[in-house]
């Protein structure tokens, strides 16, 4: 059972970093730092896309519109934090 706690704590990690990396490429995009037409950045791009948002979208339709402000990953991130915590304080039952 630890196997299974640790694995799911490692799913959760990935999905951390990838929800940072597509925040921070977000704004590098939008700054114009790099740009879609390089292969490999719109690979990546479109990836994280495919990856991210599902569970964007379902946020999304519960937050009300923020006139450009996009608070899905944060709610997101909050809501991948809250079950590493709740893992965490159940870890006794893994074992």
């Amino acid at each position: 059972m630890q196997s299974l706690f640790q694995i799911l704590m490692l799913i959760l990690d990935i999905l951390w970093f990838f929800i940072i990396a597509h925040v921070i490429m977000s704004w590098l995009i939008n700054f114009q730092v790099l740009n879609l037409r390089q292969q490999f950045v719109a690979q990546v791009w479109y990836g994280l896309n495919r990856l991210l948002e599902p569970m964007y979208s379902r946020v999304r339709r519960i937050l009300p519109p923020m006139s450009g402000i996009d608070l899905a990953p944060l709610v997101v991130l909050v809501a991948v934090y809250a079950l590493r915590i709740v893992l965490i304080n159940n870890a006794a039952a893994f074992y």
